[in-house]
């Protein structure tokens, strides 16, 4: 489900903002659980790959090619990770899912910013504490992409 799909979701739902708050919940979980599983996925694949080099030395000594090709996957494999910055973005996604989930319990418990609130209160808390959380999310995100594009252009 792509994120228009889950916010066209909550467009459709009521106006107290806890659709959008599911669906941003579910939307920051599935982002976080694929970037967990291609991070952990290339680890694994580098981790057996580089246990094949003394392996490799051993059973062709004069055969550099072999040990070279594998040092040469391992480099891709590296540079495929941080090029899609697999683990960062797991860590970011859930670190947003947790504080939308927290929020979420919150305002289920009228509880912290929702006590003693009016429904009306409450809906319009919620909408602009889930809005805060996900436009400090985005702002990271541009933050870290602009710092990545400068450390790029001067090396």
């Amino acid at each position: 489900m792509t994120q228009s799909d889950y916010d066209k979701q909550a467009a459709q739902s009521d106006n107290s903002g806890y659709p959008r708050l599911e669906n941003q919940i579910r939307w920051y979980d599935d982002k976080s659980i694929r970037a967990q599983r291609s991070f952990r996925v290339l680890k694994t694949i580098q981790i057996f790959v580089a246990a094949l080099i003394p392996v490799a030395s051993l059973i062709e000594p004069t055969n550099a090619v072999i040990p070279g090709s594998l040092g040469a996957v391992i480099l891709i494999l590296e540079g495929l990770q941080e090029l899609g910055m697999y683990r960062q973005n797991w860590q970011k996604y859930r670190s947003s899912c947790e504080s939308l989930q927290h929020e979420k319990y919150l305002y289920m418990a009228a509880s912290g910013p929702y006590a003693g609130l009016s429904d009306d209160e409450i809906k319009r808390v919620l909408a602009e504490r889930i809005e805060a959380l996900i436009s400090e999310e985005h702002t990271n995100w541009v933050v870290q992409f602009k710092d990545t594009g400068k450390a790029k252009t001067r090396t």
